[in-house]
């Protein structure tokens, strides 16, 4: 069966299909094979994006590896120093130590640090359960460290661009609230609704009653509608409705909180904030590519 290209150029075209997982000796010079590599030869992932490992979920795998093995090997490069660097498998390996094992199999690789960074992050959204904001942060790491464009990076992971717009605005808001996603304290629907909420006062007030009063997602979007329209009653404007749609439409294309100024008479301003300099060279590339 010919491979998905899901990934484009990403782990699709860097791991092996199954008819390449002979052993072999480690030779870097070889683009697939697996090897038995000594697990106290292995040194971990710096860019490795997972921060949190449930132990009990590990000491199950642990016990499945000493029952059948290890079914996927993990894959890895190697150090100048002789030794090697973890580049995806983190669980599988981790569960290795504790099941008692002292080689396990593995893919090996030639990567730069570029490289490495990318095939981690991308291995880790694809295979592992992330947290709505580990997803995101890779996303985001994935755009600035390997210079990667949404649009390219959706077809790298696989996702709709929309769908990578929106884990990216979840990094917009408050501390308070990510850590709230991050432990599923709220769901990735809470999450998007509370991110068109433009003050984060309004947003923190919101998602505090997400918690206290166990709402719905349905219920947050009615009340999140129902504090935009007190917001217009206040300020003694009503934009047409095709007005919000085209709002909406350009804080998903910029990943940014696009704002319309706009007074009685209808005129007013298009303002699309960022938030460094790298943040605006981003937006800046964006209307390059338009005018192309």
């Amino acid at each position: 069966m010919a491979k998905k290209n899901a990934l484009g150029r990403g782990l699709g075209a860097l791991i092996d299909s199954e008819q390449d997982s002979q052993v072999v000796q480690p030779d870097l010079k070889r683009p697939a094979g697996v090897a038995e590599i000594a697990i106290d030869s292995i040194d971990s992932n710096p860019y490795q994006p997972r921060t949190i490992f449930d132990e009990e979920t590990l000491d199950e795998l642990a016990s499945s590896i000493k029952e059948i093995g290890i079914i996927q090997p993990i894959t890895l490069r190697k150090s100048e120093n002789g030794r090697y660097q973890l580049i995806s498998g983190e669980r599988r390996l981790r569960a290795s130590k504790i099941a008692g094992l002292e080689k396990i199999p593995a893919y090996l690789r030639l990567a730069n640090d570029q490289n490495l960074l990318e095939m981690a992050l991308v291995e880790n959204i694809q295979r592992e359960d992330l947290d709505a904001i580990e997803i995101a942060i890779s996303y985001q790491r994935l755009i600035d460290e390997c210079n990667l464009t949404q649009e390219v990076l959706s077809k790298r992971v696989g996702k709709k661009r929309a769908t990578v717009a929106n884990y990216l605005r979840l990094l917009k808001l408050p501390a308070e609230i990510q850590l709230g996603i991050k432990n599923r304290e709220v769901s990735m629907g809470h999450a998007r609704t509370l991110v068109n909420i433009e003050d984060p006062k309004d947003q923190l007030k919101v998602y505090n009653k997400i918690i206290d009063q166990e709402l719905s997602v349905r219920k947050v979007e009615e009340l999140v509608r129902k504090l935009g329209q007190e917001k217009k009653v206040l300020t003694g404007i009503n934009p047409p409705k095709d007005y919000e749609e085209l709002k909406d439409h350009l804080r998903s294309f910029f990943s940014a909180n696009v704002q319309f100024k706009r007074n009685n008479k209808g005129s007013g301003q298009i303002v699309i904030p960022f938030n460094s300099d790298d943040d605006l060279e981003r937006i800046i590339a964006i209307f390059d590519k338009l005018n192309t």
